[in-house]
């Protein structure tokens, strides 16, 4: 948990922690979703699993299962995973904030924030296998201020311990224009603001900070994170434009931050394709671009304007998709991916590429687009060889993707390779012309 901050904007999965009961307290349930969204703190950093004992009177215990598949493991440390001592304390912290807000008459006007950390001491690593004890007491408490204790344990070893500092911050109401329709069902968060005429429908969950622009249209079954802007004339989650929807209960999910320009059209998903079109966090859809139903978007990625996704395409993290192009139902979009504009995609887009054209061909690798995001030479480099195997070795897809595999890989070639692996419909493996790849790989 930042101090006074809040963190990077992720995708909202309440699933991660769902209620449990507390033995021993008369089975009072703890709705730990509930109370997780309203510490500034997402998927993957919710840290809480559930909680064992709670004590109105100052205390709590929560459990954390460390998995080998935790996010943060990718970097710390790759061949011997240890999980970070920050995130030690910000488990510390999570736990402490669910009591705090769990006595709470209306904790959907309050955020906790994590402003002090005092004589912390690590004993021993935390490690893909463990069961953590998060255990919190209160030391004293003062107003929105409150000193607790925690400490970590796995079995019988004490992991971790630490004094923290919490305040408990009241939000500001949203504020919703006379001329609005909201229905009386809807659940606006904190600062959400809703402009002159917009439409939000019943089943709309709106997080807090999100701004609802003049004449904007949200319906449906829709959770929208923390700190959207949904532009002017934007449409977010009306039914699919599918005939083989006939008003099966489905939803539309959508994380932190995104900016959803005038004229957008964002769908429900339907009953064959999962029933949830999820959008991730910091994606920016510009004017009349359209994402339909079933679609998942990760995060970070860019559309531009009349990029139009069909049904069931998936496009992973930072993506740019050009003007007016069109990704074919079912085909996906690797990472960092750049189609250019006016792009055709009848097959999956490779990770890390640069492909361009009505049908796509592909021209190489995303040098600008990795230089940009803080990819270095040398894994520029890596990425650049596995193009030119699969590209100009003169071997076929299969006997390309051996090679690869029988080479030492990087973290990115590895990515490449599962993604051309996975594949159902084939990747695009077109090249533009000789002269254009000897240039870009």
């Amino acid at each position: 948990m930042r101090a006074r901050a809040r963190p990077p904007a992720r995708v909202s999965r309440p699933e991660v922690a769902v209620p449990y009961n507390d033995p021993g307290m008369n089975a009072t349930a703890v709705d730990i979703a509930g109370l997780i969204r309203r510490i500034p703190t997402q998927y993957p950093f919710v840290l809480v699993d559930r909680v064992v004992e709670h004590d109105p009177a100052g205390r709590l215990v929560a459990v954390k299962n460390v998995t080998g598949s935790e996010e943060f493991f990718e970097g710390h440390f790759p061949g011997a995973p240890v999980m970070p001592g920050v995130l030690l304390m910000e488990g510390l912290a999570q736990a402490a904030g669910i009591w705090l807000l769990h006595d709470a008459p209306d904790p959907g006007r309050l955020e906790v924030h994590l402003v002090g950390i005092d004589d912390a001491k690590f004993r021993r690593p935390a490690v893909p296998g463990d069961q953590l004890r998060l255990e919190v007491r209160v030391l004293h408490r003062r107003g929105a201020l409150c000193r607790m204790r925690g400490e970590v344990r796995a079995g019988e070893h004490r992991v971790a311990e630490a004094n923290l500092l919490l305040q408990v911050a009241t939000l500001d109401p949203p504020l919703v224009d006379p001329t609005a329709r909201v229905a009386p069902e809807a659940r606006l968060g904190p600062r959400v603001r809703v402009g002159p005429y917009a439409v939000v429908g019943p089943q709309v969950k709106v997080g807090a900070g999100t701004v609802i622009d003049a004449h904007a249209v949200v319906g449906g079954d829709t959770t929208l994170g923390r700190d959207n802007h949904l532009f002017p004339f934007s449409s977010v989650g009306l039914i699919p434009q599918d005939l083989k929807y006939h008003g099966e209960p489905t939803r539309l999910e959508m994380g932190d931050g995104n900016r959803v320009r005038e004229f957008v059209t964002i769908h429900l998903g339907t009953e064959g394709g999962g029933g949830v079109t999820r959008i991730g966090s910091d994606n920016l859809f510009m004017a009349y671009a359209h994402v339909a139903h079933d679609c998942l978007v990760g995060s970070h990625t860019i559309f531009a304007n009349g990029a139009t996704l069909a049904g069931h395409v998936e496009i992973q993290d930072y993506v740019t998709i050009g003007a007016f192009s069109g990704v074919h139902q079912f085909c996906r979009v690797g990472v960092h991916a750049f189609l250019g504009g006016y792009t055709v995609a009848t097959k999956d887009v490779l990770p890390y590429s640069k492909t361009v054209g009505n049908r796509a061909r592909i021209y190489g690798v995303n040098t600008v687009g990795l230089t940009r995001r803080g990819f270095t030479p040398e894994v520029i480099a890596a990425i650049r060889h596995a193009y030119r195997v699969l590209l100009q070795s003169r071997l076929n897809t299969t006997e390309a993707v051996a090679r690869l595999e029988s080479e030492h890989m990087s973290a990115e070639v590895r990515t490449l390779v599962g993604f051309i692996r996975s594949s159902r419909r084939g990747v695009v493996l077109k090249r533009a012309s000789r002269h254009h790849i000897s240039e870009e790989a």
